[in-house]
C-alpha cells in the first residue's frame, strides 16, 4: 500500500480541527462544510445506515443538544490518515455514557461516514429515548434501502 499523500493528512487534519471547534461551541451551523453530500451515519440504535449528508448532520445537530458534559478523551488515527477513531464521555440525565465516533474521510478531508457506538446498555436506551423523541418521526425516512 502506498503512503497517503501529505495533502490529505493535512486536508483530515483541517477537518478534524474545525469538528472539534464545532463540538466545543455547540454549534453545527457549519457542519454541512465538512460532510461529503453522499455522507453515510451508523447510529448506535440501528443497523441500518443512514444518508446522504443531510441525515448526518440531523442526527449529529440534534445529539450535541441532548449530551450534557461531553468530552473527548482520546483520538486514534489509521496508518492512512483517512480513519479517526474519537473516544468520548457524556451524561444524559443521571445515565453516563462512554462511546467511540468512528469516522472515515476521503482525500479531499470530508467526511464520509461516521459511526457510533455506545456503552453501557442504559446509556444507549437514555441514549436512544431522547433521540427518538427529537428524532423518531424524521430519521426513518432517511434509512438506506438494502
Amino acid at each position: 500500500m502506498s503512503p497517503t499523500p501529505p495533502h490529505t493528512q493535512a486536508a483530515v487534519a483541517r477537518t478534524l480541527d474545525a469538528w472539534h471547534r464545532m463540538v466545543t461551541d455547540r454549534d453545527f451551523g457549519q457542519l454541512h462544510t465538512l460532510v461529503h453530500p453522499d455522507a453515510v451515519f451508523r447510529s448506535p440504535m440501528a443497523i441500518t445506515a443512514y444518508a446522504p449528508a443531510s441525515a448526518l448532520i440531523l442526527a449529529l445537530s440534534t445529539v450535541i443538544e441532548v449530551f450534557e458534559d461531553f468530552t473527548y478523551h482520546r483520538q486514534l488515527v489509521s496508518g492512512d490518515g483517512l480513519n479517526v477513531v474519537l473516544e468520548f464521555s457524556a451524561r444524559i440525565g443521571d445515565k453516563r455514557l462512554k462511546g467511540i465516533d468512528l469516522i472515515r474521510f476521503n482525500a479531499e478531508g470530508q467526511i464520509v461516514e461516521f459511526e457510533v457506538m455506545v456503552r453501557p446498555l442504559s446509556g444507549l436506551q437514555a441514549l436512544g429515548e431522547a433521540m427518538g423523541a427529537r428524532l423518531g418521526d424524521k430519521l426513518p425516512a432517511f434509512k438506506v434501502k438494502a
